[in-house]
């Protein structure tokens, strides 16, 4: 996240840069002979970076608690598999208190609860996520779908784990290996679902962040049949065959995230926007769903606009 690369950049520039600063005024004079050599000490390159040094170690992201905060929207499938599409509130969330980093996971939490070093090559992510689940609880748009009935809305918990490899192809840039693992704790469908994903993260100078990602949602037998199943009476009511889906790789999508503050420079927190696309295609039992192969569409997209806030 850009939030926290820069955080700890920030931690760690303004901790060396007075050091390097003192070290340099103490250094005496070069012989004579000697000023004739290329200089000792900082490149370039090092003394653009420290010149920052000082503003970023005032950042909003060196503080024990920030966090950011925004609202969108945009416009999603009606269910999943539907092939058409209604407006959808998108919000944002994520910060850090004390080192531990938070995050919004769709209508949902997570927590991470490792606190690694400063500027590491390697992080490790682990922590607890919950979230909502809310597929075809209303908006249905098709009026056959709406005849199999509203479903209830489901309430998972688990974990997500992963590790983070900084400094990729440059300084500010990231790949990051992760899995959740959510479990139904309401009983709606008592199902488990494991999401493992990659993503590629990278910093646009101190203005904005890029993030691209693929993933992969693997499903129980529980959580197919509740959502893709068609039984005897689902079948009488909406004309639809009757149908039983089973477990496995549901589906597979990639997804692009754009953030960017809108005064130029992230570090001072205030007003940004994100912008979100995804598409993402059902595969297997879930596909071949009647909801989907005859009412609805294997492909599906996503994408949203909103504006956000750091404090």
């Amino acid at each position: 996240m850009i939030a926290r690369t820069l955080a700890s950049l920030a931690l760690v520039l303004g901790v060396t840069t007075p050091a390097l600063a003192q070290a340099t005024a103490d250094q005496p004079p070069a012989p004579a002979q000697e000023q004739a050599d290329p200089p000792y000490g900082p490149t370039a390159e090092d003394l653009k970076l420290l010149a920052t040094a000082a503003a970023m170690s005032q950042s909003v992201f060196v503080k024990d608690f920030y966090i950011t905060v925004g609202l969108g929207g945009g416009f999603v499938p009606s269910y999943e598999g539907s092939d058409q599409y209604v407006f959808f509130p998108a919000p944002a969330i994520q910060g850090s208190y004390k080192g531990y980093a938070f995050s919004a996971r769709g209508p949902g939490l997570f927590v991470d609860l490792i606190k690694d070093p400063v500027l590491p090559k390697v992080e490790y992510i682990a922590g607890p996520m919950v979230r909502a689940r809310f597929d075809r609880v209303g908006r249905i748009r098709d009026d056959v779908v709406r005849q199999l009935g509203k479903r209830k809305i489901a309430v998972e918990a688990g974990a997500s784990g992963g590790v983070k490899i900084n400094r990729i192809f440059e300084r500010f840039d990231s790949l990051t290996f992760q899995a959740d693992a959510l479990f139904d704790i309401t009983g709606v469908h008592s199902g488990a679902i494991l999401t493992p994903s990659v993503s590629y993260n990278k910093l646009l100078g101190t203005a904005g962040v890029i993030n691209l990602s693929v993933s992969g949602d693997f499903v129980d037998g529980d959580f197919a049949d509740y959502y893709f199943s068609i039984d005897a009476a689902g079948s009488a009511a909406s004309g639809l065959p009757r149908y039983t889906a089973g477990g496995g790789l549901k589906s597979i999508g990639t997804s692009a995230l754009l953030g960017y503050d809108l005064s130029g420079n992230a570090l001072d927190g205030g007003w940004g926007m994100f912008v979100l696309a995804s598409y993402s295609r059902l595969q297997g039992d879930a596909a071949d769903s009647p909801v989907v192969s005859i009412r609805g569409d294997a492909n599906q997209y996503f994408g949203g606009i909103g504006l956000t806030y750091t404090f």
